[in-house]
C-alpha cells in the first residue's frame, strides 16, 4: 500500500504539530507501516528531523578533544602543547576545564 494524499497529508499535519519518536511510532502503528518507512516518507516530505542524541544527564555531548580544546583556550595555549591529553579520561578533562574557568572568573 502506497501513502495516499489523505494519509500523508493526516501524517505531516501530525508531525509538524508534534515532531517526537513517539508521533512516528503512533503513525507507523496506526496506519501499518514500519516505523523506517514512516521516516523516510517524512523525510522525503522534507519534515523529519532527527533527534539529536543526549547523554543520560540530558547535555550535549562533548568529545574529548572539544575538552582540550578548551582547557587549552583557557590557557591561553595552543592545543598542540596538549598533545596527548584527549587519552585522559573524559571525567579527568571535565574537571581540569571546570577548574580552569573558575578560576577565571576569580
Amino acid at each position: 500500500m502506497s501513502y495516499t494524499k489523505e494519509i500523508t497529508a493526516h501524517m505531516l499535519e501530525a508531525y509538524t504539530a508534534e515532531p517526537t519518536r513517539d508521533t512516528v511510532d503512533a503513525l507507523a502503528e496506526k496506519y501499518g507501516k514500519s516505523v523506517k518507512s514512516i521516516i523516510g516518507k517524512l523525510s522525503r516530505e522534507g519534515v523529519y528531523r532527527r533527534e539529536i542524541y543526549k547523554t543520560k544527564a540530558g547535555l550535549k555531548p562533548v568529545t574529548k578533544q572539544e575538552l582540550v580544546a578548551e582547557i587549552a583556550s583557557a590557557m591561553d595555549a595552543e592545543e598542540w602543547q596538549l598533545a596527548g591529553l584527549e587519552k585522559a579520561p573524559k571525567q579527568a578533562l571535565t574537571v581540569i576545564k571546570d577548574f580552569l574557568y573558575d578560576e577565571d572568573m576569580d
